[in-house]
């Protein structure tokens, strides 16, 4: 489960992209379950919707699942995503951020992702951590919890 906090610095990233072009900018890393399900679609829909609106707070998204890279590329182009997503599929990136785990449904007990986003600054410290995603809300979700 999480075990970082908020004024964390957050874990190395370099699996998930050159660090050298974040530099300076704030980064929106969510993970979520699975491409193509209705929550992770909306999620990603959302963010997409108000994507130029993020870039010109300074901010990247990036997407992590345990998919593969193609799955990726498929879900990408379905819905013209313009932000990168990653392949985890050692499940190393999830289990570095504390989102990879136990979870119940339906009385059934599983491994998968807690579905959570983390909002780092441009010097790669945990500002914000949303355990709790509002799937078709989440823009919304950030900027209030940002401006408060």
């Amino acid at each position: 489960m999480i075990t970082l906090k908020e004024g964390d610095k957050a874990p190395c990233i370099e699996k998930i992209t050159d660090l050298k072009k974040l530099k300076g900018k704030k980064l929106i890393l969510y993970f979520y379950p699975k491409d193509n399900t209705p929550g992770c679609t909306n999620e990603a829909l959302n963010l997409k919707e108000h994507y130029e609106e993020l870039k010109k707070d300074g901010f990247e998204v990036i997407g992590v699942s345990p998919d593969s890279e193609e799955k990726h590329k498929k879900f990408a182009e379905k819905y013209n995503l313009p932000f990168k997503l990653i392949p985890d599929t050692d499940k190393e990136i999830l289990k570095k951020f504390g989102v990879w785990g136990e979870k119940k449904m339906y009385g059934r007990t599983y491994e998968g992702v807690h579905r959570t986003t983390f909002i780092i600054d441009e010097n790669g410290t945990i500002i914000k951590i949303f355990p709790k995603v509002k799937t078709k809300e989440h823009y919304e979700q950030i900027m209030k919890a940002l401006n408060n």
